[in-house]
């Protein structure tokens, strides 16, 4: 059995709003990890470095990740209450 091509653009539109829902927090997230990997390579290999360096680090990819687990539950919550509707 063939698919309706107007199903599947629908489809097609469907995962493409969920995948641009919190755009910005995905990115803010993906930067704060990436920065505070950096922030880890420099207390680590920098002897002048200061010590509360690796722990503002951490903190820093720790709040990256808190992020990408508010972006997945609050995409979660969006599909929930949105369901996709094969018959409108």
């Amino acid at each position: 059995m063939m698919d309706d091509p107007d199903l599947l653009a629908r489809k097609a539109a469907y995962i493409d709003t969920i995948r641009s829902l919190y755009r910005r927090e995905r990115a803010a997230g993906f930067v704060a990890c990436l920065a505070g990997v950096l922030v880890l390579v420099w207390s680590r290999t920098r002897f002048d470095a200061p010590p509360w360096a690796l722990w503002a680090g951490l903190a820093i990819i720790a709040a990256g990740w808190l992020l990408f687990v508010y972006v997945l539950v609050r995409r979660g919550a969006w599909v929930r209450a949105h369901p996709f509707e094969s018959n409108p």
